[in-house]
């Protein structure tokens, strides 16, 4: 079943065109990635469907309905969350209140408290300390866990790994297996192409506002992914 679908999406900045005609579906229970270098358009296409850039109804659809013109809050309570760039955190909450803060649209579902800190139980020994006094690793698993604690349907990830060590990254998408298996569609956003393709069942790669690629990563070839990426 089809998910989340965009038809022709664009998106400005002002007079500044960002996405050219935008055409992803994601099914349900899928792990999908987009990737490109800077630029490319990934993180826009983020923020035009979950509701933080505006656009047409019809260029977004989830579930089979249009959300397109829909505020960032209505399609929090539809079911959509995003875990930001740079992670985003409330510099005056604990751990524990930036978790919370992600649960004030009351969805029904399998994430609660204890089952964030059951992926991650560094969090639940530092629930009471500030969210921006914690690690990069850390603070980003706070992140994860607040738009988890949404319920979402579809957890959209924004550059999780950005500035991370290796072996944090590694524990971080070692989750992304498990918020799966508990019925949520994950879609990642990465400049990182070998942990795209890694996670994802399926891969899309933006180039100057339009898809360069689409894919299963296992049929697609390093010069396929290497021309679409860097546009040679």
């Amino acid at each position: 079943m089809t998910l989340l679908r965009t038809n022709d999406l664009t998106a400005f900045y002002g007079d500044f065109q960002a996405l050219f005609g935008i055409d992803v579906t994601i099914e349900q229970g899928e792990t999908v990635a987009v990737i490109g270098s800077n630029g490319a358009g990934k993180t826009t296409f983020m923020r035009a469907v979950t509701g933080l850039l505006a656009s047409n109804a019809e260029a977004v659809e989830f579930d089979g309905s249009p959300i397109g013109d829909k505020p960032a809050n209505d399609i929090v309570k539809l079911g959509i969350a995003l875990v930001p760039e740079g992670r985003k955190l409330f510099p005056s909450l604990s751990v524990e209140e930036n978790l919370l803060i992600g649960n004030y649209g009351r969805r029904t579902g399998p994430w609660s408290l204890e089952r964030i800190y059951g992926m991650f139980p560094i969090l639940k020994e530092r629930r009471n300390n500030p969210g921006t006094a914690l690690s990069g690793g850390q603070q980003q698993m706070v992140a994860i866990g607040r738009a988890l604690m949404s319920n979402p349907r579809l957890l959209l990830c924004d550059e999780i790994s950005l500035g991370l060590a290796p072996i944090i990254i590694k524990d971080i998408y070692e989750a992304v297996p498990r918020i799966r298996d508990e019925g949520t569609t994950v879609l990642v956003v990465e400049q990182d192409i070998n942990q795209a393709l890694a996670v994802s069942d399926r891969i899309y790669c933006f180039q100057e506002g339009r898809v360069s690629l689409e894919g299963d990563p296992a049929n697609l070839t390093n010069e396929q992914i290497k021309s679409a990426y860097f546009g040679m």
